[in-house]
């Protein structure tokens, strides 16, 4: 018995390690993505700029000329140009943080081998702390915020090797993972242990791991609603034939990004496909509720802001497809889903007591 013991604590001991080597090959990757937006051509992004102005050129044209017969005046048809709709704007996706150039794709291709190099550390933390108490890594806040990061980067990676063009999510990935894991080592830290009676449950596995998936999708959609708003608007201001023009440090960041169109697809694609696995999440914790407690719902602070999320969600998902709401009402709904998600995770366990008081904080 102390046998085993001693060696679950070495497993956990060693879980720690690899955690916080993960950070440290986090860090160079950040570094890397840096360096691919710092030394990435500046000189190769000038195509958002050029396609909306060309755009903006005139709204309302009319030409008066005289006529050569009987010199009266007269009006050609006029050419109109109608503004588009926020985040559909005919304009080309910017070439991404290298800028086109050999030299940051050298640091963007650095970059993407560290972050697998640190994932797969990040990875071996994950496993070695479930063989540690051998049950599921997800049982306090600690083990859920270490396996969210790296089920985040897992799917980041994934569409890597679809050859989606995501690259752009790298920098802010690298450095909310870290933010992540730095919380997680130490405020939400707890020791290796068994678990509660109450988690002791097949559901733990399902219901769990579903709520991990759910959000580091969601996650991804909310970086990219986020920079939506950002594009959108320096896309607005190019398209004001005498608007205020960008400073050149936006300029430089932001017309690398793809446009605020692709950025308000991909978000609402990626929302649009988890979202019955979100579904799903609440019956099956409303499933394993009436096993552990006799009741399928009862109104548990979780189960309130779970719920929420799901509303909050569903309403962005019914406004897109009815209302046609897209662009920045879009955004800013799908936004305040994910601060739900974040409300239930972080401010339900740690400030809210109920059944689901399991942070170990």
């Amino acid at each position: 018995m102390n046998i085993a013991a001693a060696a679950n604590e070495t497993l956990a001991h060693n879980s720690n390690l690899l955690v916080y080597s993960a950070m440290a090959v986090y860090t160079l990757a950040f570094l890397a993505h840096m360096a691919e937006w710092v030394f990435g051509s500046r000189s190769k992004v000038g195509r958002t700029a050029a396609a909306l102005t060309a755009q903006a050129k005139t709204t309302a044209t009319v030409s008066v000329h005289k006529a050569q017969q009987g010199g009266t005046a007269v009006l050609e048809r006029p050419e109109v140009i109608t503004k588009p709709v926020a985040g559909r704007r005919d304009v080309p996706d910017g070439p991404g943080a290298a800028g086109d150039t050999e030299k940051g794709d050298l640091y963007g291709r650095i970059a993407i081998s560290l972050t697998v190099l640190a994932w797969a550390l990040h990875v071996g933390g994950v496993v070695t702390r479930a063989l540690s108490v051998e049950r599921a890594p997800w049982g306090n806040m600690y083990e859920f915020s270490t396996t969210f990061a790296s089920v985040a980067v897992g799917l980041y990676l994934l569409l890597l090797a679809l050859k989606k063009n995501v690259r752009w999510i790298g920098l802010p990935l690298v450095t909310t993972v870290l933010l992540d894991l730095g919380l997680a080592v130490s405020v939400l830290y707890t020791a290796s242990d068994q678990l509660v009676p109450a988690l002791h449950s097949y559901w733990l596995w399902i219901h769990v791991s579903c709520a991990i998936i759910s959000g580091a999708a969601l996650y991804l959609g909310a970086v990219s609603a986020l920079l939506f708003l950002f594009r959108d608007s320096y896309e607005a201001k190019l398209a004001e034939p005498k608007g205020k023009q960008p400073g050149a440090f936006a300029s430089s960041v932001l017309e690398r990004l793809p446009s605020a169109a692709s950025l308000d697809k991909f978000s609402y694609r990626v929302n649009a496909t988890v979202f019955p696995l979100w579904t799903f999440t609440i019956i099956a914790g409303s499933i394993w509720a009436e096993a552990a407690w006799g009741r399928y719902w009862g109104w548990d602070p979780k189960e309130v802001w779970a719920f929420i999320t799901w509303v909050a969600y569903a309403c962005y998902l019914h406004a897109r497809a009815t209302a046609g709401w897209k662009g920045r009402r879009a955004a800013w709904l799908g936004l305040i889903g994910f601060i739900c998600y974040l409300i239930n995770y972080y401010g339900v366990n740690i400030f809210v007591t109920g059944l689901h008081s399991y942070a170990g904080v």
